[in-house]
Formats: C-alpha cells, sequence, structure tokens
C-alpha cells in the first residue's frame, strides 16, 4: 500500500512559478511510477506529467510541455512537479499518483493510489 500526500499549492498570478510536493510512505518509492493529474471545476481529471518506474522516463502533456517538470528524489521518497510561467488555465487542483504498472501511463484508470490533492490558482 503507498501513501502519498501532496503539498505546495497556492494563490499566484500569470508568469509565476510553484514546486509541488508529493511525500510517499508505504511501498518502496522506486518500485512504482509517479504521475501528476490535475483536475478543474466541472472538468476530467487529466494527465499532466510521470516518471515511469525502472528507468525513470519522464512523459508530459503537450499543454504543460516546456513550462513543468517532474522529478523524484528517491532518498526522499518524495517527488516534485516544478511548474514555471503558469497561466490562468493551469488552474486545478493537483492530484499525485502512483501505478505498479511499467511505461508511459497517461490514464488515471491505471494509477492505484492517490494523494487528495492540492490547489493552484493562477490570476491573471
Amino acid at each position: 500500500q503507498v501513501q502519498l500526500v501532496e503539498s505546495g499549492g497556492g494563490l499566484v498570478q500569470t508568469g509565476a512559478s510553484l514546486r509541488l510536493s508529493c511525500a510517499a510512505s508505504g511501498r518502496t518509492f522506486s518500485t512504482y511510477a509517479v504521475g501528476w493529474f490535475r483536475q478543474a471545476p466541472g472538468k476530467e481529471r487529466e494527465f499532466v506529467a510521470q516518471i515511469a518506474r525502472g528507468s525513470g522516463a519522464l512523459y508530459y502533456a503537450d499543454s504543460v510541455k516546456g513550462r513543468f517538470t517532474i522529478s523524484r528524489d528517491t532518498g526522499k521518497s518524495t517527488a516534485y512537479l516544478q511548474m514555471n510561467n503558469l497561466k490562468p488555465e493551469d488552474t486545478a487542483v493537483y492530484y499525485c499518483a502512483g501505478s505498479s504498472r511499467n511505461w508511459r501511463q497517461t490514464s488515471r484508470h491505471m494509477y492505484e493510489w492517490w494523494g487528495q490533492g492540492t490547489q493552484v490558482t493562477v490570476s491573471s
């Protein structure tokens, strides 16, 4: 079993940066993939970024490519999402998730474990 706790959300202006953290406990951190998803009001939860287990390959949604960076500190059992040049359309609740599956996993249905979410609001 895996427990995930996000932090680092907040209210920022357009163009600002934020770094989200996802503290993990339970199962050995390196044995599962970590993904970030977000959900805006009235919209479906959507994929943002992922670090694959094993290879550590990185995957990003087109909407955040070049602005967001996902990383993982295995020693601290913590994943991060560095978000630069934030836009109002990035406003959402951001969720950290874990998947025991390998390779690229962009569907929320492929993730077994979820954090409670952290709110990110970008004002124009």
